[in-house]
């Protein structure tokens, strides 16, 4: 197998087809709701006509919440608000439907698939399913050595596009894109911070869970010696992942590069997913034009990664819970948006000038 270069998805992805989102604008014009008076979901309407190359907009109806799962050993320095090594606990309330995600993804009957891309815990603590496509157990210490070795870096980048490919083959037409770690946080602001050419203290933030003064400057610190670790292999984003990623930040990279060539839109959740989709933008120019932002995390690195990839979030309601819980939250507006987009009916035409004229009679 010859060995990946992420640069060559910028010669699969292609844009969404501007044709017929000039088509589905000049539609809209015509129907009985003024222009303007839905706001953004005239916006999010022509978007999706768009990706689905569809005038009137096609119903999102088979979504699926994809959460790719990890943890991170810089966990063990104490920055974050749980355990080191317990990210199974959280796979397992997904599962058990007692998380955030798991209760509004019951509530809109939108399916949940989790891939253990590299929990640090004993596969027989969950299903198959879960974890039989594991790269590894755990990511390496990021602040004093690689997450990843290139192979296993390589691996969970097929491995995510893979996943893509099986979720676009299965007639899924657009993914709620979320994760389940422990460190992921400290992760994402390393990469957001490298990308960005900021320092460590603008990125680097409280977590999902809370954490205290000491915690976040235990963070800092942590953030500050990965970026030199992460600064010499900038122009090689597979290099970038392999140093200061993990192997859930690569699978989810892989996918949401894979999900642009499918023509798949996504949902990006937090910082995580942001901080991924900064990596994948890095290698394709044209793959955030398939992707939404779910909602404000309030993660410093978050608002950095989406301000460098032009992206503004749908909502913010203060949600920090993570794991794919904002993204969801916006998928009912994705979805009132596709429904009035195709459904309101257009004016009656109004009489051409010169009929108009003609009914006057003269002089």
């Amino acid at each position: 197998m010859s060995r990946l270069n992420l640069d060559d998805f910028s010669e699969l992805i292609e844009r969404p087809d501007g044709s017929v989102r000039r088509e589905a604008e000049e539609r809209r014009e015509r129907l009985a709701v003024p222009p303007g008076a839905l706001g953004r979901l005239d916006e999010l309407g022509g978007w999706l006509a768009a990706a689905q190359g569809a005038v009137p907009v096609r119903p999102v109806e088979r979504a699926k919440a994809v959460l790719f799962a990890g943890d991170h050993g810089v966990a063990a320095l104490g920055v974050s608000g749980r355990t080191a090594g317990t990210a199974h606990t959280l796979v397992r309330a997904v599962l058990d439907g007692a998380s955030p995600v798991a209760v509004l993804a019951r509530r809109a009957g939108v399916p949940v698939r989790v891939v253990d891309a590299g929990l640090d815990c004993d596969p027989g603590l969950l299903p198959e399913e879960v974890v039989r496509h594991r790269v590894r157990r755990g990511s390496g210490r990021v602040d004093v050595e690689d997450a990843l070795t290139a192979e296993e870096a390589e691996r969970a980048v097929r491995l995510g596009a893979a996943i893509a490919d099986e979720e676009a083959d299965s007639g899924t037409d657009l993914v709620v894109l979320g994760d389940l770690s422990v460190g992921g946080t400290t992760v994402a602001a390393v990469l957001v911070a490298a990308l960005c050419g900021t320092d460590a203290s603008v990125v680097t933030g409280r977590g999902g869970a809370g954490i205290d003064d000491l915690a976040w400057m235990r963070k800092c610190a942590a953030v500050r010696d990965a970026l030199r670790r992460a600064r010499p292999v900038l122009g090689d984003q597979l290099g970038l992942l392999a140093a200061v990623g993990g192997a859930d930040f690569a699978a989810a990279t892989g996918f949401l590069l894979q999900a642009a060539v499918r023509r798949m839109p996504v949902i990006l959740d937090g910082v995580v997913s942001a901080a991924c989709a900064l990596v994948a933008q890095r290698a394709a120019f044209r793959a955030p034009d398939w992707w939404l932002v779910g909602q404000v995390s309030g993660e410093p690195a978050q608002a950095r990664a989406l301000d460098r990839m032009g992206l503004a979030p749908l909502l913010d309601h203060g949600v920090t819970v993570g794991g794919g819980t904002g993204a969801l939250l916006a998928l009912p507006l994705v979805q009132a948006a596709a429904a009035l987009a195709a459904e309101l009916p257009e004016r009656p035409g109004a009489p051409e000038p010169e009929d108009a004229r003609g009914e006057g009679g003269s002089d």
